[in-house]
């Protein structure tokens, strides 16, 4: 089954941070939008809820 890549909304247009996510119910791939053919990074659906919820609760916030 091919995946259904979409490109983050915090992406700019043409800016380095261009990723792009396909959710699926196993968990989730991320790649570079720019550069598709250069893999990809796959997580358990386990590993995604808590990289969203780690996420949600601002770890990564810069500042």
């Amino acid at each position: 089954m091919q995946r259904e890549w979409r490109k983050s909304s915090r992406s700019s247009a043409g800016g380095p941070e261009c990723v792009e996510i396909a959710l699926g119910a196993s968990g989730a791939g991320v790649r570079d939008s720019k550069d598709r053919s250069g893999g990809e990074l796959d997580f358990g659906a386990a590993q995604w809820a808590r990289f969203v919820a780690t996420v949600k609760d601002g770890a990564f916030d810069l500042g």
